[in-house]
């Protein structure tokens, strides 16, 4: 199989998405701190560049989880690793990648609520709400993408194509 890109959303974009969700969620926790949870791998690179610009102070811890093989979801959701932060009355944004069928994102805000934070948002680049199997709370949301694979600036497959610095969509082709 021949894999190929297609650029659905440039660099450029998502440095000016970035700054517009940053200042968004500054302006929203103003006068407060905020822990900023990432769903390893895929959302590092969307975390730091993040957390850069958010005027508000933060720290930060991973959670990570798995439910694909590929590029299909097998739908169970396992925490491969957890937090290390006691996050007890604390206000927590979970920061994603992508939000598709809703599974993986719910699991984790009801792992997470098992912890007594005083709050669960999420902020999430890329929402895939044709996928929607599950309705989740998104508070911030980057772009809105169509049913396909993507792959870049964090999201892989199998574990390629994380260093781009763009996003685009993986076709498979027949060679």
């Amino acid at each position: 199989m021949k894999e190929k890109l297609k650029v659905v959303i440039p660099e450029e974009d998502l440095k000016s998405k970035v700054s517009s969700l940053a200042l968004q969620i500054s302006n929203d926790y103003r006068g407060k701190e905020l822990v900023l949870i990432c769903n390893l791998k895929g959302a590092i690179i969307f975390l730091a560049d993040l957390m850069r610009k958010i005027t508000v102070p933060v720290s930060i811890d991973f959670i990570a989880t798995s439910s694909y093989n590929g590029m299909e979801t097998d739908g169970d959701v396992r925490i491969i690793k957890d937090l290390k932060m006691d996050i007890r009355d604390r206000n927590i944004l979970i920061v994603e990648d992508i939000v598709d069928t809703g599974y993986t994102l719910d699991y984790i805000i009801k792992y997470l609520s098992l912890h007594k934070p005083r709050d669960i948002k999420v902020c999430t680049l890329l929402d895939k709400k044709s996928k929607r199997q599950i309705e989740v709370p998104i508070h911030y949301t980057g772009f809105v993408v169509d049913d396909v694979f993507l792959v870049g600036y964090g999201l892989d497959y199998n574990e390629k194509y994380r260093e781009l610095e763009y996003i685009a969509e993986l076709s498979l082709e027949r060679e």
